[in-house]
C-alpha cells in the first residue's frame, strides 16, 4: 500500500461525505460518516480486515517510537494558534483523540467524556487538555511521560463510543448548533485552558453543527495529524 493511495482514497470518500450531509438521506449520511470515520481509526475500532492510515501510524509509534519528532501539520492551517510547530509523535494521536472525545462526547451527546482521573493516571500525562498551547520543550517533556500502550487503549475507547454515538444521530441533530453551556463545559472539565492557543477551540467548536463536527473533530482532523507521520518518518514501505 503506498500512503499516496490512503490519501486519495480518503479524499474521495470525505468529498462524499460533504456532499452527503448537505442534504437530507439520514442512512447516506450515517453510512458514509461511519466509513470515513473508519478510515482514519485504526481497523480494530471498526472490524475492518485492512489496515487504515492510523494502523501504520500506531504500529510504529508503540515499536518505541513514541518521541520521534514530526512536524505537528505538513500544512500551515492553525499553527499561528499552536505553541510549536513540531511535536513527538505520541501528542499527535493524543491531540486527535481528546478532541474526538470531548467533541463527541460533550458536544455532540451531552454525555460525559470518557477520559477521567483513572485514564490520566493510566495514560501518565501531566495534562487533561488537548495539548495546543505546549511549546516544543513541554511537548517533547510530555511525550518522555506518555505510556503508549495505554494511550493506545484509550485511542479504541474513544474510538469505538464515538462510533456508538455517530450511529444513533438524527437528521436533526446532525443539522443543529448546540448550546453554549455545553461548549463551556469542554473549559470547566479541564479539556481546554484558558491560554489563547487553547480557548480559541470553544470558539471554532461553538460554531459547528454536529455535522460540521463530523467533518472536521471525528474524520478530517485526523487527517491534519497523521500525515505528518507518514510522509516524515520510515513508516509506510512502499
Amino acid at each position: 500500500m503506498k500512503k499516496e493511495d490512503l490519501y486519495a482514497s480518503f479524499g474521495e470518500k470525505y468529498g462524499e461525505l460533504q456532499k452527503a450531509l448537505a442534504g437530507t438521506e439520514l442512512e447516506k449520511i450515517r453510512a458514509l460518516t461511519l466509513e470515513v470515520h473508519a478510515m482514519v481509526h485504526p481497523a480494530e475500532i471498526s472490524g475492518r480486515t485492512e489496515k487504515t492510515i492510523a494502523d501504520y501510524v500506531l504500529e510504529y509509534m508503540l515499536s518505541g517510537n513514541q518521541n520521534k519528532v514530526v512536524p505537528r501539520e505538513d500544512h500551515d492551517v492553525d499553527l499561528h494558534y499552536a505553541g510549536t510547530n513540531q511535536v513527538p509523535m505520541c501528542w499527535q494521536l493524543w491531540h486527535t483523540y481528546r478532541i474526538e472525545d470531548l467533541v463527541s462526547n460533550i458536544l455532540m451527546a451531552d454525555q460525559n467524556q470518557i477520559f477521567d482521573a483513572a485514564w490520566q493516571k493510566k495514560i501518565g500525562s501531566p495534562i487533561t487538555d488537548t495539548g495546543n498551547a505546549l511549546t516544543f520543550q513541554e511537548a517533547v517533556e510530555f511525550g518522555k511521560k506518555i505510556n503508549a500502550s495505554a494511550l493506545r487503549d484509550y485511542m479504541i475507547a474513544v474510538g469505538r463510543n464515538t462510533r456508538y454515538i455517530l450511529e444513533n444521530l438524527t437528521l436533526e441533530q446532525i443539522q443543529s448548533m448546540v448550546p453554549e453551556e455545553w461548549v463551556m463545559r469542554i473549559l470547566e472539565e479541564g479539556g481546554v485552558t484558558t491560554d489563547f492557543r487553547s480557548v480559541w477551540l470553544l470558539v471554532f467548536w461553538g460554531r459547528l453543527t454536529r455535522g460540521g463536527m463530523i467533518l472536521t473533530p471525528m474524520t478530517n482532523h485526523h487527517m491534519m495529524h497523521l500525515p505528518p507521520c507518514l510522509n516524515n518518518l520510515p513508516i509506510l514501505e512502499e
